[in-house]
């Protein structure tokens, strides 16, 4: 019998998850506790001035932040983390886990309904009619901003039930005009080169998508540099984070962090 101890298992890697513009890391409540429960230590990355109550008036500050703050925010998650960790982000929150991840050490990226960068782009009618009420004020670029219920509803919510969406928009905090306009004119802020994002990627989107829509994720996949899995929802909007939709994508990141390859 000998008398070496058992070889120790391969560390998973911790996961950090980055909210969308006007989100909160209250939208992974659900799925964090599911991706604890596989073994990895999971973290919630809080862009500046987001963890504030909806309800209250938005710091004039907050108009001018761009996105070279909300990547520095989250690397300094990572930075805080044992080993590289995966990088899950939700619309924006897409956005900001490739431009992250140009910049710091990690095990792979998970992007669930991506936003754009400056080279993945993919402008559409429905994206202009769910943001026309934020985009035609004037200053908006340099001012908070909040998406109203009626274009939330009908862009991001599309599918969602009229409770559940209701509930999730009061839940919206305000957010950065300059933060937006960048992503959408595809800023210097906003440009990496693809080609050194090397790590397995997992991308998921709904057909139904109409603000983040499908040519985004495609444009993204073509552009990564490394293996990715690639899922399009058929029916599915923008919000996945509610009742069966949230299990289907839940599970599916599940099974993608199984055969992620050892460290």
């Amino acid at each position: 019998m000998s008398g070496e101890a058992p070889a120790a298992l391969p560390a998973l890697p911790p996961i950090v998850c980055i909210h969308g513009m006007w989100g909160t890391p209250a939208v992974f409540a659900r799925a964090v506790p599911q991706l604890e429960a596989l073994g990895h230590q999971v973290v919630t990355a809080v862009l500046p001035l987001h963890d504030r109550d909806p309800r209250l008036a938005p710091p004039a500050e907050l108009g001018r932040l761009g996105i070279a703050d909300y990547i520095a925010a989250v690397r300094r998650v990572v930075e805080d983390l044992p080993a590289p960790p995966v990088l899950l982000g939700h619309s924006m929150g897409g956005s900001l886990a490739q431009l992250v991840a140009a910049q710091v050490p990690h095990a792979g990226l998970v992007l669930v309904a991506p936003g754009p960068t400056a080279a993945t782009n993919a402008p559409s009618l429905a994206a202009v009619r769910t943001l026309a009420g934020v985009v035609t004020r004037w200053g908006w670029w340099r001012s908070p901003t909040r998406i109203g219920w009626e274009a939330a509803r009908w862009g991001i919510y599309n599918g969602v039930p009229e409770a559940i969406a209701e509930a999730d928009w009061r839940s919206l905090v305000w957010d950065s005009g300059r933060v937006l306009a960048e992503m959408v004119t595809g800023a210097a802020a906003t440009r990496i080169d693809h080609g050194r994002l090397t790590a397995p990627a997992l991308i998921i989107v709904g057909t139904a998508d109409r603000i983040t829509g499908p040519g985004i994720a495609r444009a993204t996949a073509r552009r990564l540099g490394g293996e990715v899995d690639y899922h399009e929802m058929p029916g599915i909007g923008h919000w996945p984070w509610w009742g069966e939709v949230e299990t289907r994508v839940t599970r599916a990141i599940a099974d993608w962090l199984g055969r992620l390859p050892p460290a």
